[in-house]
């Protein structure tokens, strides 16, 4: 019995590449879906050279990275490389070989073309059915940034480091002056000169510092910021916001701001709601997002929060916790467990960003017979209200009464934060600046979204969808190009105003 051997190396084989991608192929779904996009209207720009050598199509481009980032192929290098000897590659593009300053500079110069590609797909799902936009968990995810640790600063590390320079450079006086011989004099002089030029590097980046208004500032990428990605591991990097739909899983939107979740509730359930057009929706997010403003935010605008509470800071302190003081909405007013009023001189003060109220009664804590047990203020017990706690308390009201429904949070969310870092290796950005990384951001998203499709629908079914579409889209094409030339209103292109891209009916 002989071994299995492979083919002979010079034997001419006649062969076509339509034949070496089967059916179900992630390069023919790529194809077809880039084909259904109305590459111009989303901001992608196809302008030919007047001399030189032509350029590449945009949709070609486009359709190289969306293969790249779901195989692990993000660098413009890789991409190059698997244009030469990757055969789904070479089937996709039809055998173009861009080079890869061409593959890099397509994916810096169109951060807005590629969010513009996202939301047209996620209102092209939303009018599939796909999404329904009735519950969207909204969570966050760290990467790492293109910025080492040493060149990101707050004021405490500045300090740190002129305090170590500072001694480093007593040592070297005390050197000098013990010195009775001039053989290492001028060695350690350099070594002062040297250590003054340090110094003053940081009390420049202090300054820029001080002049941004920022608490930290980082010198490779400016938009990066020191995060924690797990525990306490800390690196510098970007907190990615996602909102994921209910129904199928699938992203519906996306952002990066601050290094926390404090302030990005509000911002993303109103964008989720405006993209996909509809009039209420609930949200489910974690305590990170639990911040009184944003909830009465997203209330007022027809958003339902589910939003896990936080606890009162002044519990298990050994004193009469927050809910022993019972609070009266009519004359806004609170009553301790002696039975005493504590009222409020209605002005609203600022804590720590805060908006809150003072509620005290001085007068009444001087004579109480428990105050040991209430507090060990000097003045008394007094009570700091948000004036946002009636959001806070719907809020928590609903979580506890619907914990089944809150738990669907990370049953929506976590999956595709798995499936992106650990199997596709999304943990690092590889560009800099908050709206280039939100290029990469939205590509990840797409693939995701598509990749999913191929699971609810079934390959087939999925590509007879997109086939019908493209053969719509160039019909279409065909007519208006034969008819009116560049413009058209056509019954079958339908006009989303929330988004301003088009979509088949």
């Amino acid at each position: 019995m002989d071994f299995i051997t492979g083919f002979d190396r010079d034997q001419l084989v006649m062969m076509d590449f339509e034949s070496c991608l089967g059916p179900d192929s992630w390069a023919r779904i790529v194809d077809m879906f880039v084909d259904i996009l109305p590459m111009g209207d989303l901001g992608f720009r196809d302008v030919l050279n007047n001399e030189g050598r032509p350029p590449y199509r945009s949709s070609d481009m486009l359709k190289l990275y969306l293969y790249g980032y779901k195989n692990k192929l993000r660098s413009s290098r890789q991409l190059e490389h698997a244009c030469k000897v990757n055969l789904e590659v070479i089937w996709l593009l039809k055998g173009l070989r861009p080079s890869a300053r061409k593959i890099a500079y397509f994916r810096k110069r169109n951060p807005k073309a590629f969010k513009g590609a996202f939301r047209y797909f996620v209102v092209l799902l939303k009018d599939w059915e796909l999404i329904e936009g009735e519950t969207i968990a909204i969570d966050s995810f760290k990467i790492r940034a293109q910025n080492a640790l040493k060149n990101n600063f707050n004021q405490n590390k500045i300090d740190r480091h002129i305090e170590y320079i500072d001694n480093k450079i007593l040592e070297y006086q005390q050197q000098l002056d013990a010195e009775d011989g001039d053989s290492d004099t001028e060695k350690i002089q350099d070594k002062i000169a040297y250590q003054e030029s340090k110094k003053e590097r940081y009390r420049n980046i202090g300054e820029e510092l001080r002049t941004s208004g920022e608490r930290q500032i980082s010198l490779t990428d400016p938009d990066a910021r020191s995060v924690v990605l797990h525990r306490n591991i800390i690196n510098v990097g970007y907190n990615v916001q996602a909102g994921c739909d209910a129904k199928y899983k699938l992203f519906v939107n996306n952002d990066t701001g601050t290094v926390n979740d404090t302030h990005a509730l509000s911002p993303m359930a109103l964008d989720a709601k405006q993209l996909l057009g509809v009039e209420k929706m609930r949200t489910l997010t974690d305590k990170g997002y639990t911040t009184g403003k944003h909830l009465d935010i997203c209330t007022k605008n027809g958003i339902t929060t589910y939003s896990s509470p936080k606890e009162h800071s002044s519990q298990h302190n050994g004193l009469y916790p927050m809910v022993d003081f019972k609070y009266d909405r009519e004359m806004d007013t609170y009553t301790c467990p002696d039975g005493q009023i504590l009222v409020t001189n209605g002005t609203v003060y600022n804590k720590a960003g805060h908006k809150v109220k003072h509620y005290k009664n001085r007068q009444a804590c001087k004579v109480c017979p428990v105050r040991h047990l209430c507090t060990t203020n000097k003045n008394g017990r007094f009570i700091e209200r948000s004036i946002y706690q009636e959001a806070l308390e719907e809020n928590q009201k609903r979580v506890e009464e619907n914990p089944e429904y809150y738990r669907l949070r990370q049953q929506i969310t976590e999956h595709q934060f798995g499936t992106i870092k650990r199997q596709w290796g999304f943990t690092h950005t590889l560009m800099k600046g908050k709206q280039n990384v939100l290029s990469e951001v939205n590509l990840i998203m797409i693939c995701y979204n598509l990749s999913r499709l191929v699971s609810i629908l079934d390959p087939k079914v999925l590509k007879d969808r997109l086939k019908r579409l493209v053969d719509i889209f160039f019909a279409l094409f065909g007519a208006i190009s034969a008819i009116l030339g560049d413009f058209a209103f056509l019954g079958n292109l339908v006009y989303h105003k929330r988004t301003g891209y088009k979509t088949f009916a």
